[in-house]
Formats: C-alpha cells, sequence, structure tokens
C-alpha cells in the first residue's frame, strides 16, 4: 500500500518493477536460448551473445542493459543478485527492515530521497531543510583502531 507517510513503500515498488524486468529478460534470453539449443527455434545473434557470455563467465549484455551496474564475474553477480531479490523479498514479506543494504538498491538515490521525504514529512519541514550527515558510531571506531 502506498500510504502519503510512508516514502518507503514507493522506492520498494520501484524497485520489485526494475528487479521484475531484470529477471524476466534474464528467465527469457535462458529459455530461448535453451530452444536454440535444442533446435526448436533459430540462434539469433543475441541468443549466441548470451551464451558466450556464459561459457567466459560473464554477464551477458543483454542482461546488462537492464540489470544494475556490476563487474562481477557471471557465478558473483548471480550470487549477488539472488542476496538482493531475497532482501527485497523479505522487506514485502516482513515489513520495513531495521537496516537497509543501500548498494543493494537499483537507484540509491530514490531510497536516500525517500528517506529525507520521510523525516520531512513527520517532523512537518520542507524537505530542502533535510540533509545527510555522516559520522563514525563508536563501535566502528573501536572495530578500526584494532
Amino acid at each position: 500500500p502506498n500510504l502519503y507517510g510512508e516514502s518507503m513503500n514507493t522506492v520498494l515498488c520501484q524497485e520489485i518493477a526494475r528487479f521484475d524486468r531484470l529477471a524476466t529478460t534474464i528467465r527469457k534470453s535462458l529459455q530461448d536460448l535453451r530452444k536454440a539449443l535444442l533446435g526448436l527455434v533459430v540462434m539469433s545473434a543475441d541468443l549466441y551473445a548470451v551464451g558466450a557470455a556464459m561459457r567466459t563467465g560473464k554477464i551477458p549484455k543483454m542482461w546488462e542493459a537492464v540489470s544494475y551496474p556490476s563487474l562481477k564475474p557471471l557465478a558473483s553477480y548471480v550470487t549477488d543478485l539472488v542476496e538482493r531479490l531475497q532482501f527485497f523479498n523479505a522487506w514485502v514479506n516482513k515489513g520495513k527492515p531495521c537496516k537497509y543494504w543501500l548498494s543493494g538498491f537499483f537507484f540509491t538515490q530514490s531510497f536516500l530521497t525517500g528517506v529525507r521525504q520521510n523525516y520531512a514529512r513527520k517532523h512537518k519541514i520542507p524537505i530542502d531543510e533535510c540533509d545527510f550527515d555522516f559520522g563514525r558510531s563508536s563501535e566502528t571506531a573501536k572495530a578500526h583502531r584494532g
């Protein structure tokens, strides 16, 4: 549900739409590649490129076109994708997480804007007056000192 006071719902819906587009592209290309390898359909240049990329452990260009940025090899990319999908699935099924995986978003800026919108609405101030300030927690500082 898109509640006015909860901008994270909009962010979640947008992220799910992006991941759905990526998953659909991956699923269709793999299904079509399988059919081509079985001789049921013609092996197009795009399908050949998907197979060639997979053979060399690279992310197929067809997938990269609708994906979040990644420099990982194919196996690591797939593992990362599954973890991202699990994160968003848990958010949908269990509610807002207490911690967010910032780099797990397709579009991090929309998440940060949503956080600012929620804060501005809660405190009844213009969003333009909200900004982020970063610091080190004592726990993090202690870990870095050894």
